[in-house]
């Protein structure tokens, strides 16, 4: 079998070495070239490299970790300046620990998975988060204007759905990809009551579960402060949420 050329850069930090190279070649054999770092201080330096994102296109980030835990890495991402904050996280959580995953979806990471996990699930967790965080691709000149989807326009907010940007009351508004797609998802039908499931159907490809349940809440908890002092995204009491923005 020929190994096709890496079309992804991925980095691992976790503490356990053995880890590292099988999953390595898992990825190799998939286009896509994983680093692993052991601790989070190298992760860090491998990510604030120059470049964009330091050259990676995702991290998974392991709970247990030497210097600080998965979660305050995470928490640290999240604050470096744009683009490293919106690098696409996935936590690894060890015994598919309910708080661990809670936790690490409160502070920005994207998705979750439980230790032990099968590499191809991960795959399959990694291929979703790169399809909601991919930006559309340049469309030819000549058909450039047809092809661009127009800008959704509300009273104080825009969201660029060809640049995958958001600006509210005129500054910008930093979202992970999932953060963005939500957004898109419930602006581009304002009023629309979507339910949890819905949600998860349209963003993961699968129904919930009571941890995916509260995945989608902490994803709109997210949002909602992101978007402060903005108040476009409403519960409804056991049927949802919806988008009450005005188009203009």
């Amino acid at each position: 079998m020929t190994t096709p050329p890496a079309t992804r850069r991925l980095l691992l930090v976790d503490d356990d070495e053995a880890l590292g190279p099988p999953l390595a070649a898992f990825f190799r054999r998939h286009g896509i070239e994983m680093q692993q770092a052991t601790r989070p201080s190298d992760a860090l330096a491998l990510l604030r490299t120059p470049g964009v994102k330091g050259g990676f296109d995702a991290a998974l980030l392991d709970v247990m970790l030497p210097e600080m835990d998965g979660f305050e890495l995470c928490r640290q991402l999240r604050r470096e300046p744009p683009p490293l904050a919106t690098l696409p996280l996935v936590m690894l959580t060890a015994r598919g620990d309910v708080m661990d995953r809670v936790v690490g979806l409160e502070l920005g990471a994207d998705d979750y998975l439980p230790k032990p996990f099968e590499p191809r699930e991960l795959l399959a967790r990694l291929q979703t988060v790169w399809r909601r965080t991919a930006a559309p691709a340049t469309a030819p000149a000549a058909s450039a204007a047809a092809d661009t989807p127009a800008p959704l326009r509300f009273e104080r907010l825009e969201i660029d759905l060809a640049r995958r940007s958001v600006t509210a009351d005129g500054r910008a508004v930093e979202l992970t990809g999932t953060e963005f797609e939500l957004l898109v998802l419930l602006a581009a039908t304002p009023g629309r009551v979507f339910s949890r499931d819905d949600i998860l159907a349209r963003l993961r490809g699968h129904a919930a579960e009571d941890i995916h349940s509260r995945a989608v809440d902490i994803l709109i908890s997210r949002l909602r402060r992101k978007l402060e002092p903005l108040d476009l995204i409403h519960t409804l009491r056991n049927a949802g949420y919806l988008f009450a923005g005005v188009r203009v």
